[in-house]
């Protein structure tokens, strides 16, 4: 499925590689690949960006949802709980066929298994890592 979000957001295609491989927004991207469940919190994706501002991560998350490549999803009230993230970050369709589409996805299996060996996550990062996450992206 060819996707156009370019022209949606009044993009080139060529334009909106450019935009979606900048340093963080792409790092974000990949964070959200090798996530198990390729649905983090927004604490997961600080914590996977230490060298960038939390207000910074969060800015270029919503840069990348305003562009329709990354979709922020909740869980239903009866699902939540207190001291847990409800809300995620994933890929929209659109995104991932984007994505495919100019070939940014080929390392996809490799960042999962580097996520894998990550062995000194926070507690905290470990146990948001578990919490139920929406059933849809």
């Amino acid at each position: 499925m060819s996707t156009d979000l370019g022209a949606a957001k009044g993009a080139k295609p060529r334009e909106l590689i450019h935009f979606v491989t900048q340093q963080t927004r792409f790092a974000l991207i990949n964070n959200i690949l090798q996530h198990p469940k390729q649905l983090p919190s927004m604490y997961e994706l600080e914590e996977l960006n230490p060298s960038v501002s939390d207000a910074t991560v969060y800015k270029h998350t919503q840069k990348l949802i305003d562009a329709g490549i990354v979709n922020e999803v909740a869980l239903e009230d009866d699902q939540r709980r207190q001291g847990y993230p409800w809300k995620f970050y994933g890929l929209t369709e659109e995104g991932r066929d984007f994505l495919e589409e100019h070939n940014l996805l080929a390392a996809e299996e490799t960042l999962q298994q580097i996520y894998e060996t990550i062995s000194d996550k926070p507690e905290k990062m470990v146990k948001y890592e578990n919490v139920p996450r929406p059933d849809e992206t």
